[in-house]
């Protein structure tokens, strides 16, 4: 992998044990932030980045040790992996603009502008027959309407959502809680090719390398609700990784969109209609066409991440 000497230096601080890779995605697009950080300096006032300012001189101060994680790391990964960072044009418009956004995503296939019109379709992975013609049939028919289908890749909603945009012509982006040179379960791994070959993409916002934690799925929730403009949730439980979107969607500003069954039969969902803090961000829907309307075109999520974008770089 050819990297530009600025994605090589943003990747030498993910290097850094125990940096906050958020912040240092936050830090590095502010007006002069790369070349800052690299010195050991932050520009936000809080413990955490002092904290962190200290960890990037003791580690910088003899480079190797992160010089060599990277060059380790991309050794694994094959010619058809792509890179691309905050400092990058081609950053997702969607990410962009929630404030814990990764520093780079690693993936494979095509991420398009247009997948800025996209929506995630998650549930459990112990679904119902029910569920998952459901998950199928909501994916169709955002299909219809020119929306990226994104989902996790889990057996259960997740793959039926996949499948379903693909056997419908449409584009899916699965976002994986591993590192880009593995897929988990094992056995989607043939899932994660016929995306690929569909014209999608697989995404990882992690290492290489980095193995199926059960720490890594609420951190690659992050990444599938950053990526789209609302969640669908179709089927979960209370604990369910489902409902950790659908709060982590909340957090972005982002939509939730709660099948009726839902509603119907689990607790948390009827309270997210009914609390104030949730219910401004939250839909029940029937159809597809409920979902569609609330959703912006690309252009309009490119501006706003243009916007967000020059507003860090001082230029607005």
């Amino acid at each position: 992998m050819i990297l530009a000497e600025e994605q090589r230096q943003l990747l030498m601080l993910c290097a850094i044990p125990k940096l906050n890779w958020n912040l240092v995605a936050r830090e590095a697009q502010e007006p002069g932030g790369l070349p800052r950080l690299l010195t050991g300096e932050a520009s936000e006032d809080t413990e955490r980045a002092r904290a962190a300012a200290g960890l990037i001189r003791e580690a910088l101060a003899e480079p190797a040790e992160v010089e060599d994680r990277v060059e380790s790391e991309l050794s694994t990964v094959g010619e058809d992996v792509r890179i691309t960072t905050v400092l990058d044009d081609d950053y997702p418009a969607n990410l962009r603009v929630i404030f814990n956004l990764p520093p780079f995503l690693l993936y494979r296939g095509v991420l398009n502008a247009t997948d800025a019109r996209s929506v995630a379709v998650v549930g459990t992975r112990k679904a119902t027959d029910e569920g998952l013609a459901r998950a199928r049939q909501i994916a169709a028919g955002l299909v219809e309407h020119r929306v990226t289908v994104l989902s996790g890749l889990a057996r259960g909603i997740d793959t039926a959502a996949h499948e379903a945009t693909i056997a419908a012509g449409g584009r899916t982006v699965a976002v994986l809680g591993t590192g880009i040179n593995a897929v988990y379960p094992r056995d989607n791994e043939a899932l994660a090719e016929k995306i690929v070959a569909s014209g999608g993409a697989v995404v990882s916002q992690f290492w290489p390398t980095a193995p199926p934690r059960a720490s890594n799925f609420p951190i690659r929730n992050i990444v599938t609700s950053g990526m789209s403009q609302g969640t669908v949730v179709v089927e979960a439980s209370g604990n369910s990784g489902a409902r950790n979107q659908a709060r982590r969607a909340i957090e972005h500003g982002k939509w939730v969109f709660l099948v009726s069954g839902l509603v119907t039969n689990e607790p948390w969902a009827q309270s997210y209609l009914e609390r104030p803090d949730r219910r401004r961000r939250t839909r029940e829907v029937e159809s597809v066409d409920e979902i569609v309307a609330l959703l912006w075109e690309p252009e309009a999520i490119e501006a706003l991440s243009s916007q967000r974008r020059q507003l860090v770089l001082g230029l607005a």
